[in-house]
């Protein structure tokens, strides 16, 4: 198994709205993709950071989203966000 976890960084109110327009898709989307066994994003206490856990049956489950996702219109728009995230494999 494959866990991402980890934080999606914000600089201004603007990127959060962003976040906040364009995540429900992207979560969505990510959790109908074979392999994906858990993903959630959640704000924090400090609504410029957002919490992320995600977790892939395999490396090659991992790969798909991460090669879809970056593909997508969510991609797209959070390309510039900062992330801090551990990929780890259990």
């Amino acid at each position: 198994m494959i866990r991402l976890t980890g934080q999606l960084i914000c600089q201004t109110e603007d990127q959060t709205r962003m976040v906040a327009r364009y995540l429900p898709k992207h979560v969505a989307l990510s959790r109908a993709e074979p392999g994906c066994l858990s993903f959630d994003v959640k704000v924090t206490d400090n609504p410029l950071i957002w919490q992320v856990d995600e977790a892939f049956t395999d490396q090659a489950a991992f790969n798909a989203h991460q090669q879809r996702g970056a593909a997508s219109e969510w991609g797209r728009q959070t390309a510039g966000l900062q992330r801090a995230f551990t990929v780890t494999q259990v």
